[in-house]
């Protein structure tokens, strides 16, 4: 997406560019990562992820915790059948018991990596969902912002290339709507409360790469 962002910024620079009339354009920029991080959706989208995260470690812990469980039983099993102090058809009773158990634990470990398959699948679909809305606010409140102020064009000033260096090498700054798009955006924020400690930042939020949850 980085990249697509980027080359839609430079074909679009190119075009305005070409136009004779450049001087009456009128272009604004804004940084759209501090759009980002200051739009107070933005947190509450990490809280609730952080929320589902923490769920979901503990549905896996509350698992491994069993399958331990399970395997150490499992051990108790395989003693015994070797203990030479055991009748034989107890022996073997305890060995088609660990059998059982064996199959049961490999059972369990199955399901255990298909849960946290799919809660990374889970947790993935929901952050880009949550932060394909979020930009569309922001696109919404700066397409607003630009046409009540008459601006052609709206360029990300905090962009980067391909390369990782600054799409835009230079602006003096007087046309930036960030503050103004930002003070819309919060103006019907809930009464703020002491948020909750977070494991994502916006910022990789906004990357292109979610970020790879840990359930081990």
């Amino acid at each position: 997406m980085k990249l697509l962002r980027t080359t839609i910024l430079t074909i679009s620079l190119l075009a305005f560019l070409s136009v004779p009339a450049l001087a009456q354009t009128k272009i604004g920029t804004v940084d759209l990562r501090k759009l980002f991080d200051g739009y107070w959706k933005t947190k509450q989208v990490q809280t609730a992820l952080n929320d589902r995260k923490a769920q979901l470690d503990n549905d896996d812990k509350s698992m491994r915790d069993d399958l331990k469980k399970g395997g150490d039983e499992y051990q108790k099993l395989l003693a015994q059948v070797n203990d030479q102090a055991l009748a034989a058809d107890q022996r073997d009773k305890r060995k088609q018991a660990a059998a059982d158990k064996l199959k049961q634990l490999q059972d369990s470990k199955t399901a255990i990596d298909q849960f946290e398959r799919q809660a990374q699948i889970t947790l993935s679909e929901q952050s880009q969902r949550m932060r394909d809305n979020i930009l569309t606010d922001i696109k919404a409140a700066v397409t607003a912002k630009a046409k009540a102020a008459g601006y052609a064009l709206v360029i990300d000033a905090a962009a980067e290339t391909a390369n990782a260096t600054t799409a835009v090498v230079y602006s003096s700054g007087e046309n930036d709507l960030t503050d103004a798009v930002l003070k819309q955006l919060n103006a019907g924020a809930p009464i703020s409360t002491t948020p909750a400690p977070v494991v994502t930042s916006p910022s990789s939020l906004l990357g292109t790469n979610m970020p790879r949850i840990n359930l081990r």
